[in-house]
């Protein structure tokens, strides 16, 4: 802004209370970094947020104490095949989410609302679309964040049996392959429940709701499902256990993993879905994320108005 400084010469004619003061405006001539750093930048402050990095000691307790309790069980079980010379772990790679995932679930109820809910209950979503980024760029910051988030809070563990395991001497190949199929489960199920909490969380700014909403979602159908097989076994109905388990996250994956990666499937009967099978499975799932992310768009493309 071009200013002029009074020099005192000329007093001002009678009546005029005109001033122009220099408050040193200057325009901008540094590197402007665009979307792409504004996309990462956004990545990586939803991450350390989803454990609480950078923000108060409070918001870091609950996201600590669940990633300790996911890796506890794996040490007892380390400590337990070391001591006892076990010549495998007492718990696959592949079944140690399944058997945890009500901490799992606890941790997207906690951690999608912080996400994305707070932005909604204080309106800093059109903010964020103000500067140099667009809706898919939030979404998929936000997304990948959570994601990612679970992944360290569900590959942490498999990664403490694994070191664990070569240090009881265990047979090198057959622990590499276990792990190695473990993490290619925990992805799948990262996305998937990433996904879905985003989407329940999105729909409202406040955050207790968004808990309650997500753990329903996840705890509610995973036992409605579990019933159902239960029934449908115990009336010889196995061949219906399969289907009823495409109807929560969970049990998807658990059939997925059970017909590709070698699990011990943990319906009612034991008995996983088929390699046919398998396929639907593989495909709902792929559905349900590609989906999450579809209404994630869908949503913020409204919210950001």
């Amino acid at each position: 802004m071009a200013v002029e400084h009074s020099t005192g010469t000329s007093a001002p004619a009678p009546g005029d209370q005109t001033r122009i003061h220099n408050i040193g405006y200057r325009s901008y001539d540094g590197p402007r970094l665009g979307r792409a750093y504004a996309r990462r930048s956004l990545y990586s402050q939803s991450l350390r947020g989803s454990y609480g990095l950078g923000r108060s000691v409070k918001s870091k307790v609950l996201p600590m104490l669940l990633f300790v309790v996911m890796c506890v069980p794996g040490a007892i079980m380390v400590a337990v095949a070391v001591a006892t010379k076990a010549n495998a772990l007492p718990l696959d790679y592949t079944r140690y989410a399944i058997v945890m995932q009500a901490v799992i679930s606890l941790y997207v109820a906690s951690q999608a609302p912080q996400s994305v809910s707070r932005d909604l209950r204080f309106k800093t979503v059109p903010l964020y679309f103000s500067r140099p980024i667009e809706t898919a760029d939030y979404v998929r910051a936000k997304f990948a964040a959570l994601a990612s988030a679970l992944f360290i809070l569900t590959a942490a563990p498999l990664l403490v049996l694994y070191v664990g395991a070569l240090l009881a001497k265990l047979d090198f190949a057959d622990q590499t392959k276990g792990f190695a199929q473990g993490l290619v489960s925990v992805a799948l199920l990262s996305l998937l429940f990433a996904g879905i909490g985003l989407v329940i969380a999105s729909f409202t700014p406040r955050r207790g709701f968004g808990i309650a909403a997500v753990i329903a979602v996840l705890t509610i159908t995973y036992g409605a499902v579990s019933t159902l097989q239960a029934i449908a076994d115990a009336q010889g109905s196995g061949d219906a256990v399969p289907w009823i388990g495409l109807f929560s996250p969970i049990t998807i994956v658990d059939g997925v993993q059970s017909a590709f990666l070698g699990a011990t499937s943990a319906s009612p009967s034991g008995v996983g879905p088929s390699t046919a099978e398998g396929v639907v499975y593989v495909l709902v799932a792929l559905g349900l994320i590609a989906a999450s992310y579809g209404l994630l768009m869908r949503r913020y493309k409204k919210v950001g108005l």
